[in-house]
């Protein structure tokens, strides 16, 4: 019989606001990080949050089904050593207030998803995104805004 090494415990912190939703399966994991997560957020079914370089998440934030969001990125600079022995690089990401991230995207380390933004699924999404902007594809771009004159217009 194999048994499997014991996993050191990271001291990360997890935050939480009032009325936070979640469904099946999500996973939140600060392993050495802060998760911060805001007031009327719903996370759904088979989400991951894993928060090394920390995640900060505002207020009235959706997060769909299978969203991945990851706060740090594997090193692979050294060929000659075994990438699982390279170090990480952690770095934070920030959710905005009023953003909904589509089901199965994946938001990568050092994204800054502005307030009131809109991620479509399955977009992977790294960098900053401006205000109210809708983004959609992998890698994410920015392909229409939320503004009062395109509700008036009919766009939404």
């Amino acid at each position: 019989m194999r048994y499997w090494p014991r996993f050191r415990y990271r001291r990360g912190k997890i935050e939480i606001g009032d009325r936070l939703f979640t469904r099946c399966g999500v996973i939140i994991d600060a392993q050495s990080g802060v998760i911060t997560i805001g007031n009327d957020v719903s996370i759904n079914d088979y989400s991951i949050l894993l928060g090394h370089g920390g995640i900060q998440i505002g207020d009235n934030v959706r997060i769909a089904a299978h969203v991945v969001v990851v706060a740090f990125e594997h090193r692979y600079n050294d060929p000659a050593v075994p990438i699982r022995l390279q170090p990480v690089k952690k770095d934070g990401i920030v959710i905005g207030d009023d953003v909904w991230i589509g089901a199965g995207a994946k938001v990568l380390a050092g994204c800054h998803i502005a307030q009131g933004c809109v991620i479509g699924a399955n977009s992977v999404v790294k960098g900053a995104t401006v205000p109210f902007g809708v983004y959609v594809g992998a890698p994410a771009r920015l392909v229409k805004t939320r503004t009062a004159k395109a509700v008036e217009n009919g766009e939404q």
